[in-house]
């Protein structure tokens, strides 16, 4: 989000500076964030969220918030409130312009009549596929269609015939007459309204006809008189017609809406694509649109990700006018940035390999005192229980290392975090030769703090470590990136499939400290040595979930 002067500026700034300059619209700013309510927000929307909002912020202007909600047979209520949920998550107020296309119907349906009176609009006969048909491409015109050339008076009665619902779905259409050889496709008489009996969710069922995205869009910004309209570069085929539909309605006197494109975000081994997002879901790939691993403004907060974070993100990633890829570090390093000194620094042991100190005191049990963040001075502290057996993670113990291993190993030394130091001494396994327990002494002049000689003592490896007698039993859900083809963009809907991380969730059932029951839904905690965690929906009062956000180092480049 771009949100004080003192950030630079980006091309569509210094066009609001040229137009403020100029005294264009007496210097007023006035965006909006329209939305088709047929899906959840996905993170390419949070761009354009920061963009609008962020622009009327810094301008004292005003930002709308729009539903485009032309297409009944797509869109739902569902879809609705998860939109308002998150503009409102990541920090926007529209304060009292929420505003649908659907309050706009009659208004709209007054000026696709005065389009007709001017002779710049039909109805035609022919189907969808053979107006596709009659397009023409690039290299060749288009064909007019045979209902081009109908009467004024027996389009506005044919019209109002499609108003009330006497012509079947698709039957019938509104073209605007325009160019059926004219360079721009968009241009080659484009339909403006369908013949459809749908129920609407805030119409209901008024109406029998729907206006189409392009004629809806433009005339709706001009109702509300937007100043700037601004959408990504696949509109920019588009603002020809955008234009060409409000020469025909404008009034001098107003403000006329420009419309603006800017790159969207593209996120390596990510889609964006709402129809593919569905498909996911809908195929049973991802647990919904909330699902940590999709891209969804929902799902990211579910894995964890703060409002702080996505801004930061879409202000580096920076507003351009040609495409280009983000890689996932750069969102991954903003999200780092942020939890660092917010999250207090627990231990969790997910795989869990008992311990037990032989010579430590059978029935003792102390409490250490810990600092919750060593980044945040304000953090305080907190007390760990400390006994005769303790859980490590599986992966900190080698019964026959390599050199430079430097966790436990049969005679090493280690350190227990903020505890002591520990030597194994005897390896026990269990039936099937897996190793079940370790055998192991400790130094007791060695505790962390205690300003002994030996607590000064270096030893090369520090462990993480639960206590076996006082513990939360938890469920860890480990990420990985859901897509491993680095642009699953490229594949089609049908064989998105094959671009799937079969591999991108992993469950692990482990313990934490005794601190971790009593915390929130959406807390989230650094899990030492392992990243950055978030307690999940998923939660109960005897069961605590928690998803992974990030890992504490940047892991991409390796995998890439």
């Amino acid at each position: 989000m771009i949100d004080n002067k003192k950030e630079k500026t980006n091309f569509i700034q210094q066009i609001i500076d040229k137009d403020i300059l100029s005294n264009k619209w007496s210097g007023r700013v006035h965006t909006r964030f329209p939305p088709e309510p047929n899906g959840y927000l996905h993170i390419g929307h949070a761009k354009s969220i920061c963009l609008n909002f962020g622009l009327a912020k810094i301008y004292n202007g005003k930002c709308n918030l729009r539903f485009d909600d032309t297409n009944p047979v797509k869109e739902d209520e569902e879809y609705v409130a998860s939109i308002i949920e998150d503009v409102k998550w990541l920090g926007f107020d529209w304060e009292e312009r929420l505003y649908y296309a659907s309050d706009y119907f009659e208004q709209l349906f007054d000026y696709a009549i005065q389009l007709i009176k001017l002779g710049k609009a039909y109805v035609c006969d022919l189907s969808v596929e053979e107006i596709k048909n009659s397009r023409g491409t690039l290299t060749k015109i288009g064909k007019n269609s045979p209902f081009r050339n109908r009467s004024i008076d027996e389009n506005l009665i044919l019209f109002e015939r499609m108003k009330n619902g006497d012509y079947s779905n698709g039957e019938k259409v509104l073209r605007a007459k325009i160019d059926m050889s004219h360079t721009n496709l968009n241009m080659r008489d484009p339909v403006i309204y369908r013949a459809l009996d749908s129920h609407h969710p805030r119409t209901k069922d008024k109406w029998k006809i729907y206006p189409m995205y392009d004629w809806t869009h433009g005339e709706s910004d001009y109702i509300e008189q937007v100043s700037h309209s601004l959408c990504t570069l696949e509109f920019k085929p588009h603002r020809d017609l955008y234009d060409w539909f409000l020469d025909l309605v404008v009034d001098p006197k107003k403000i006329r809406p420009k419309q603006r494109e800017f790159a969207r975000l593209n996120l390596s081994h990510t889609i964006t694509s709402k129809r593919k997002l569905l498909s996911l879901v809908e195929k049973g790939f991802v647990s919904g649109w909330d699902d940590p691993r999709m891209p969804t403004i929902s799902g990211l907060r579910r894995r964890g990700y703060t409002p702080e974070a996505l801004k930061k993100f879409v202000t580096t990633a920076g507003v351009a006018k040609r495409e280009n890829i983000i890689e996932m570090s750069l969102l991954e390093f903003c999200i780092r940035e942020d939890l660092n000194k917010k999250c207090n620094r627990l231990m969790v042991v997910q795989d869990p390999l008992k311990i037990t100190i032989s010579n430590y005191p059978d029935q003792q049990v102390e409490e250490l005192e810990l600092i919750n963040n060593p980044e945040n001075p304000d953090s305080g502290s907190r007390l760990v229980p400390f006994s005769k057996e303790v859980y490590i993670e599986q992966t900190d113990f080698l019964e026959d290392p390599p050199k430079k291993y430097f966790r436990l190993s049969p005679g090493n030394e280690v350190r227990l975090k903020g505890a002591y130091i520990i030597k194994a001494q005897e390896v026990i396994k269990n039936a099937k030769g897996k190793i079940s327990e370790i055998i192991c002494s400790y130094d007791p002049n060695s505790k962390s703090g205690s300003g002994t000689p030996e607590s000064q003592r270096k030893v090369k490896g520090t462990l993480h470590w639960v206590c076996c007698s006082s513990n939360t039993p938890v469920e860890i859900r480990e990420y990985d990136r859901l897509f491993e083809h680095p642009s699953p963009g490229d594949f089609s809907e049908e064989d998105l499939a094959q671009a799937i991380n079969k591999d991108s969730i992993k469950v692990f059932n482990g313990y934490g400290e005794k601190e971790l029951s009593k915390s929130s839904i959406s807390e989230s905690f650094q899990f030492q040595r392992k990243g950055y965690y978030i307690k999940d929906t998923d939660s109960k009062k005897d069961k605590h979930v928690f998803n992974k956000t990030v890992s504490l180092r940047d892991n991409w480049k390796k995998k890439n």
